[in-house]
């Protein structure tokens, strides 16, 4: 879910705190960085309302972290939903704010159902993994975990993807520039859906404010600093009705990265159902792009160039409106 779900008084007063308080007491940095980060993940325990159970086919389980003398039993949880046809490609899930695993069941089946296997995590802090309050630093660690798990679960670099939406994509952009630069297991494509350039841009766009929190936010998720090194190719996702993360974010991202990349605006999608409303063209980007064969009843397609395209519009002029 949304970072622009807190209320707007709650962040504007951490910016005012921040900046009244940050340079003056600077012994209470720790204790403002904590709230911040309170305020990010805005964490809700248990099952989402409308949890129904694990659909069929989903097996459980926990990922352990590496090893850590001062918290030894550290892992993350995880969902394993394989793909009915063996051999299938497999993506990383990574959510965004506030919501575990159980309020993203169907994003989850979407994506299964556009021909991936799928390993969803849960960030240490979240649903069923132990853990602290989350950070930018422990999510990286969680994901760079679950891709590692990944890596086991379907050894072919060349079929292994990383998914994430609204924050979960600024750590899949992460993740897959650690890829690029061998830290991690390759990759062969990064989708991201709904998400931002960084998260004081996200900020103040909740806010709807001019005051200066890249000066003073700790946690930077900065994304736009980040995707031009991705080496491999990104499909980018956005509703034009996202009221939370507007989707300027998404083609600023799109014009940072490098080729080959492909940029999806979904009419009248909001944070939440893009992947409902524009799944014909999910299929269709995911096979120009990554040449995966989506769900039956996509559009035809054919193979090009990867190009921007706006759905409202025929191709070529959506390109000359960006």
């Amino acid at each position: 879910m949304p970072l622009p779900h807190l209320p707007h008084r709650r962040w504007l007063f951490l910016a005012a705190v921040f900046l009244l308080l940050g340079v003056a007491l600077p012994y209470g940095c720790s204790r403002l960085a904590y709230k911040e980060r309170e305020l990010i993940f805005n964490i809700e325990p248990g099952p989402a309302s409308w949890f129904g159970g694990l659909p069929a086919g989903v097996a459980e389980m926990d990922i352990p972290l590496a090893a850590n003398p001062a918290s030894p039993r550290q892992y993350v949880h995880a969902w394993w939903w394989p793909a009915a046809r063996k051999g299938a490609p497999a993506a990383l899930y990574l959510h965004g704010t506030r919501w575990n695993l159980t309020a993203q069941v169907r994003r989850i089946t979407q994506l299964r159902a556009l021909g991936f296997s799928v390993l969803a995590i849960d960030y240490r802090g979240f649903g069923q993994s132990p853990g602290a309050l989350p950070s930018e630093r422990s999510v990286y660690e969680d994901a760079q975990a679950g891709w590692a798990r990944l890596a086991d679960l379907q050894p072919e670099p060349s079929q292994r993807f990383i998914y994430g939406h609204s924050l979960g994509g600024a750590i899949a952009v992460e993740l897959a520039k650690r890829a690029a630069e061998g830290e991690v297991p390759a990759a062969a494509g990064l989708i991201v859906e709904s998400t931002f350039t960084d998260m004081a841009d996200a900020a103040q766009a909740v806010m709807d404010t001019s005051l200066p929190l890249r000066w003073v936010l700790s946690e930077k998720f900065a994304s736009i600093d980040k995707i031009g090194k991705i080496k491999v190719p990104v499909l980018i996702v956005h509703g034009t009705a996202d009221k939370y993360v507007p989707d300027r974010f998404s083609r600023q991202l799109y014009a940072a990265a490098a080729e080959p990349k492909r940029l999806l605006l979904v009419p009248g999608a909001t944070h939440l159902n893009a992947m409902t409303l524009g799944s014909q063209q999910y299929a269709q980007a995911l096979q120009k792009l990554f040449g995966i064969d989506g769900r039956a009843g996509a559009l035809p397609t054919r193979p090009g160039k990867p190009q921007i395209v706006n759905f409202h519009t025929e191709p070529n002029a959506a390109a000359r409106s960006q």
